[in-house]
């Protein structure tokens, strides 16, 4: 007989029978069946509930007349410690109806005593696990799509619909979470347009992963859109932000990255705020570099220092501002343990140019995925933002001359 597990063991299967006569027949019975078994009997439910905690059971064989409980409330106590367990219940003669409501309580089968003949009473076992198994088969289904929709409703969270308006500016974004099937982790981004012609971006990383991170991350993004559409800017929206991380984190070592970036469209720059997070890449005229913009403390680091510095850099009429998350610059370089690192990905994205901005980044995420080989499986999430027509600024003279 084959455990529900899927093991050959012997079927572990408790009677719970108050009459020693009946429990005897029971136990000849099966000896008489081909069912490889240890049986074990208690007399009371009492008693079965504290064997079922301590050892669980394949198959549980119910009497629905007990000294501590009878009929369907036996059955309804007893399917709560029974876990994984099929129960079978045992009714009188006159006790088919009993029977039938003892199924409609959760019990896989009942048998008539007195009735009972040994291969009976095998096919019974045998049946009453395969439709626990395929009880328990479809509630992990069930679960599964659960997950799979709460997953969908983080998804749309971490990752909404850009809101910009006039087309001067467009974002396009990826995001890959490190192991599949996992749940998502607390990567967020975001892009807003304000009602005077600028463009405020986020891409943000709540350190861990699982539905606490992706929670907090969600909970960030919407704060962040709210903020800014309510004219927060640069530090103090970072402090604000840094409240709300301490009041939601489930746990006082979650801490969260993040960079702020405001596109002036007016004056051709772009001022930038990190928290811990990486600097983001500029493109232009088929060319990336690293911006080097002063970086600041995480949020949830250091509550209360305050230290986010803010960077403006002149952008180039046309191109493009790359912000990602650590995921991906620390996958590994072909066979060897190295890390990926800035460099690399700035060599990545010159050799994969393309004028699609999205068929870029498909193109730069599946070489840094194919190098990887699936040793790193952090979440992986990327912004791009790209422009034209931005004002050519006249440059800045100093007493030295033009700078």
């Amino acid at each position: 007989m084959t455990a529900l597990d899927g093991t050959s063991a012997p079927c572990r299967i408790l009677l719970v029978e108050d009459d020693a006569g009946d429990a005897l027949l029971v136990e000849e019975l099966l000896l008489d069946t081909d069912i490889d078994h240890v049986l074990v009997h208690c007399r009371t439910l009492g008693e079965a509930r504290e064997t079922l905690a301590a050892r669980r059971s394949d198959c549980v064989l119910l009497d629905l007349h007990l000294p501590d409980a009878s009929g369907v409330g036996a059955v309804a106590e007893l399917l709560d410690a029974a876990g994984d367990a099929a129960v079978i219940v045992l009714t009188g003669l006159a006790e088919s109806q009993a029977g039938v409501e003892a199924l409609a309580a959760g019990a896989q089968d009942y048998l008539v005593k007195g009735k009972v003949e040994p291969d009976l009473l095998q096919r019974a076992v045998r049946y009453a696990l395969h439709r626990k198994q395929a009880e328990r088969a479809n509630a992990n289904l069930q679960a599964g799509k659960l997950r799979a929709e709460e997953n969908a409703r983080l998804e749309r969270g971490l990752l909404p619909a850009p809101m910009l308006s006039s087309g001067d500016v467009v974002a396009t974004s990826r995001y890959f979470p490190g192991r599949q099937q996992a749940l998502l982790g607390g990567d967020f981004l975001d892009v807003v347009e304000t009602a005077d012609g600028q463009v405020h971006a986020v891409i943000g990383d709540v350190s861990g992963h699982g539905p606490d991170a992706a929670a907090l991350g969600v909970c960030l993004r919407i704060a962040w859109r709210s903020l800014t559409l309510g004219g927060h800017r640069g530090g103090a929206l970072l402090e604000l932000l840094e409240q709300m991380h301490i009041a939601e984190r489930s746990s006082t070592d979650l801490f969260t990255t993040c960079t702020l970036v405001t596109v002036d469209r007016s004056t051709g720059t772009a001022s930038l705020h990190l928290a811990g997070h990486h600097a983001p890449l500029l493109t232009s005229h088929g060319h990336s570099r690293e911006l080097g913009i002063e970086h600041g403390v995480a949020l949830g680091i250091a509550p209360g220092l305050h230290k986010w510095p803010v960077t403006t850099v002149r952008l180039p009429p046309s191109g493009s501002l790359l912000l990602y998350t650590d995921g991906l610059v620390e996958g590994h370089v072909d066979a060897s343990a190295e890390r990926l690192g800035v460099d690399r990905l700035l060599a990545i994205m010159d050799a994969c140019a393309d004028s699609d901005a999205g068929a870029h980044l498909d193109r730069i995420l599946e070489e840094v995925q194919v190098r990887n080989a699936g040793r790193h499986t952090d979440d992986l999430a990327v912004l791009r933002l790209d422009w034209a027509g931005l004002p050519v600024m006249p440059p800045q003279r100093t007493r030295a001359g033009v700078r």
